[in-house]
């Protein structure tokens, strides 16, 4: 019986994307089950990091679009984009993407995505105090904390990404920001005041805290 060559595992070249090599792996992965632990830390080594990751979601989408008109509200979603974006660079973070009116960011921790959501809740504010009310922007935020995939700063997947969409888009009200278990237990003590809450999704109970207020101000972004 002829031998069957495994593919190889090895790094892309200098024109490979990430992009790329993820679905070169998880081809391998799926063709060759026996080497799941294989791929799985190839995969981990390639992409894996320990990252905050914030989840911004408009709200009133639906009701503004059947009300308003699609070109009206893509147009509150370029203004959005407009002023969160400087509120994440600004405490070092990096805009993974914009999609629909949702935007997704990563930061080295769970602090800087706190202030940098502050920051956009600001930003709307000003925003807010100089546009007609129909054009007033408002947000709501989900911020989550562990490994992570990053994929060329392009896409993000893990558990803390989940459960930190869910969190923004689902749960939080407007102008809320909620916080994963996980990132509050990374948050620097004595700094923030939050609020512990439950909620039960798909048979599973999720804890998360409810940010309510700064008792510090914040530290300066890395450079």
């Amino acid at each position: 019986m002829p031998t069957v060559k495994k593919p190889s595992v090895s790094p892309p070249g200098r024109n490979r994307s990430g992009h790329s090599l993820l679905r070169r792996l998880l081809a391998i992965r799926n063709q060759f089950p026996e080497r799941c632990e294989e791929i799985d830390e190839r995969l981990r080594e390639a992409f894996q990091r320990n990252v905050a990751v914030l989840v911004l979601d408009m709200v009133g989408f639906s009701r503004s679009t059947v009300e308003r008109g699609i070109i009206h509200y893509l147009a509150m979603i370029h203004q959005m984009d407009e002023a969160a974006r400087p509120a994440v660079t600004g405490n070092g973070g990096v805009v993974i993407k914009q999609e629909a009116d949702n935007l997704y960011a990563i930061f080295e921790d769970p602090a800087l995505a706190l202030e940098s959501a502050l920051d956009i809740f600001r930003a709307f504010d000003a925003v807010n105090s100089v546009v007609p009310t129909e054009r007033d922007i408002f947000g709501s935020i989900g911020i989550g904390y562990g490994a992570v995939l990053v994929i060329d700063e392009k896409e993000i997947f893990g558990s803390e990404v989940n459960v930190a969409c869910k969190l923004g888009e689902d749960i939080a009200q407007r102008n809320e920001i909620l916080i994963t278990e996980s990132a509050y237990n990374a948050l620097p003590p004595d700094r923030y005041i939050c609020s512990p809450d439950t909620v039960s999704i798909s048979e599973m109970t999720l804890n998360y805290y409810r940010y309510q207020a700064s008792i510090l101000p914040k530290s300066a972004p890395p450079v």
